[in-house]
């Protein structure tokens, strides 16, 4: 039997759809989704099986003009997924059409992707009319010759099984790269600290989601098959760690809440989660919290 296997990186502006899409196709919750944009930060490789196939998802950081150190890091792994991935992915909201933002992202990509299959998927379909859909699917290959188009909804599936087979039959004949049923190439620590910072992000999505950090300090297996997992949530002020708190310790009693049980799904089994709250000023100029989430501190050199 001839097994098949490679990286498909899935590039595009912040809120295309990535996340979604990367979950969809795995069948399980391995990237953080929420309704705010760049909340993606690391390269999160999902696997998804079909047929004999192993498609490995890199679920890049959202494509912007970065104006910070950490903006600067993101893009920079974005672009890296995409220059390392054996097929690339571009997706663009189906409402929003070629944006500014989408315009740039076709004038590097030729450069970056070289021979490479490039598909393209039009994202959240079910917002617009057909005759809008064929114009933009149209206008779009104008641009990029890409080898392939999909009409998808990643939030309901539509189009997803289609857009999956044909990456199966696209990647290289190759062994499997990770054992049947992994899920995600992620450490479990790191995965603990996403679901925490989504329900972070989630809850404080008007105050401060970028300026904020959570990082699994310890992780310990209990003999009883559970495990005690301590975090720690950097803020930048004093003022935000009053605002994680929240009125006598109840926004970070829901959050904690929330994460544990998402946690307990995840892992299936019993999870002791505590979390402390820590200002540290500086913490986006640290290279150190930098490697936490999996970036490199000196692509955000400017």
């Amino acid at each position: 039997m001839t097994t098949r296997a490679g990286f498909v990186a899935l590039i595009g502006e912040p809120n295309a759809g990535k996340s979604t899409l990367t979950n969809q196709m795995v069948g399980a919750k391995v990237s953080i989704v929420t309704h705010k944009v760049q909340t993606t930060r690391a390269r999160i490789r999902g696997v998804a099986i079909e047929g004999d196939a192993q498609i490995v998802l890199v679920d890049t950081p959202g494509l912007f003009k970065p104006r910070r150190r950490l903006d600067r890091a993101m893009v920079a792994a974005a672009w890296s997924g995409a220059s390392d991935a054996d097929i690339v992915v571009l997706l663009i909201e189906a409402h929003r059409g070629i944006t500014e933002g989408v315009e740039a992202i076709l004038e590097n990509l030729g450069e970056v992707v070289g021979k490479r299959p490039v598909a393209l998927a039009i994202n959240k379909i079910d917002r617009v009319e057909a005759p809008r859909l064929l114009a933009l699917t149209q206008q779009m290959n104008e641009k990029f010759p890409f080898t392939e188009t999909f009409l998808i909804s990643a939030e309901k599936g539509h189009g997803v099984n289609a857009l999956r087979k044909w990456l199966a039959a696209e990647l290289p004949e190759s062994p499997w790269l990770y054992p049947e049923d992994q899920i995600a190439d992620l450490p479990l620590r790191m995965i603990a600290a996403e679901m925490t910072r989504e329900k972070l992000t989630l809850r404080l999505h008007q105050e401060l989601p970028y300026q904020l950090t959570v990082e699994t300090e310890h992780w310990e297996e209990r003999d009883d098959g559970s495990a005690r997992i301590d975090q720690v949530i950097y803020v930048v002020r004093d003022g935000h760690k009053g605002i994680v708190l929240g009125n006598k310790g109840e926004t970070i009693k829901s959050i904690s809440k929330a994460a544990r049980e998402e946690l307990e799904e995840f892992l299936g089994r019993r999870i002791h989660l505590f979390m402390q709250v820590k200002v540290r000023e500086k913490w986006l100029d640290e290279a150190e919290r930098y490697s936490e989430m999996g970036l490199d501190f000196k692509d955000g050199n400017a």
